[in-house]
């Protein structure tokens, strides 16, 4: 869920955190430095490979072109991936995100999930969805998607990645939700069940809601894995949603990974994000790798 309450409860987490670092800070400095706990200067994480061929991509659907970057290794045919960003839609740090997977071996289309209004970037360069204006910019897009529209852009998506030379039609198809598009990895593998083979949620709200479309009533369709990372302000806000989305998964006899990631924040994933956690993120990041491994081979 992204909304108001999120964002208060981001800003007094981000205080506290920079409370406790200012006073482990001053009493810890020297005993940090001195057992050379601190990264070099420059430091960051690996780069990724550099034999890769991305391309952009617009994607017939029943409502018009999706635009996207489709990126995969330079050579063979790999297992697919759909990546949906959160609410703020396509950009730079979910470009970057779909080259890191694709370096793990992996053609990824990292998907505009607003292609029906607007095409490309949403949001300008440095504006959120916290900022004067922030949500009566995405709010018109927004109200355009709905489960239906989720299932219709699956199937058109699996159907364009089961023509490209760099997909393995012998393996399945992935699908990584973040935020608002969490939900939809579980309605898109559920549509498409004989492809879509693992769905991750990524700190996805909705999962769990008392309509009949609520997206955890679709377990039983499902014919592969799941994972769903929860975050730990989403889990205190709903801790029921916890039990139900373990109950539907073992129930509907779904292999389901189903945690709340501790000290992790509404968008803690993504790296542009406010509440972007690095460890709890490539934690995240290597169980999402675990299940492709084992439901895409």
């Amino acid at each position: 869920m992204c909304d108001e309450t999120t964002e208060r409860e981001l800003d007094k987490y981000l205080e506290r955190k920079a409370m406790t670092r200012r006073g482990f800070t001053k009493g810890a400095y020297v005993t940090l430095a001195a057992s050379a706990l601190f990264p070099p200067a420059g430091a960051g994480p690996d780069r990724e490979p550099s034999n890769l061929i991305e391309r952009e991509v617009f994607i017939p659907t029943p409502d018009g072109d999706l635009d996207g970057l489709f990126v995969s290794p330079a050579e063979g045919a790999h297992a697919a991936v759909i990546m949906w960003p959160d609410i703020h839609g396509v950009r730079p740090a979910f470009f970057d995100m779909a080259r890191r997977l694709a370096g793990s071996g992996y053609s990824v289309l990292a998907a505009n999930p607003y292609y029906r209004s607007h095409g490309g970037r949403l949001f300008p360069e440095g504006m959120t969805i916290r900022e004067p204006g922030g949500r009566a910019l995405v709010g018109p897009h927004y109200q355009l998607l709905s489960p239906a529209t989720v299932v219709a852009d699956a199937r058109s998506l699996v159907a364009w990645l089961d023509r490209q030379p760099a997909v393995d039609l012998k393996r399945g198809i992935g699908a990584i939700g973040f935020c608002m598009t969490g939900s939809w990895t579980l309605q898109a593998a559920a549509a498409r069940p004989n492809r879509i083979r693992a769905a991750v949620s990524f700190h996805g709200g909705g999962l769990v809601s008392g309509s009949d479309d609520s997206p955890h009533l679709v377990a039983s369709k499902i014919q592969g894995g799941v994972l769903i990372a929860i975050a730990e302000n989403d889990h205190v806000r709903e801790p029921e949603v916890l039990s139900v989305l373990r109950e539907s998964f073992e129930m509907a006899g779904v292999p389901a990974e189903i945690e709340v990631y501790d000290d992790a924040m509404h968008g803690w994933v993504p790296t542009d994000s406010r509440a972007h956690n690095p460890e709890q993120a490539d934690r995240a990041w290597g169980r999402m790798l675990a299940l492709f491994q084992r439901e895409l081979s």
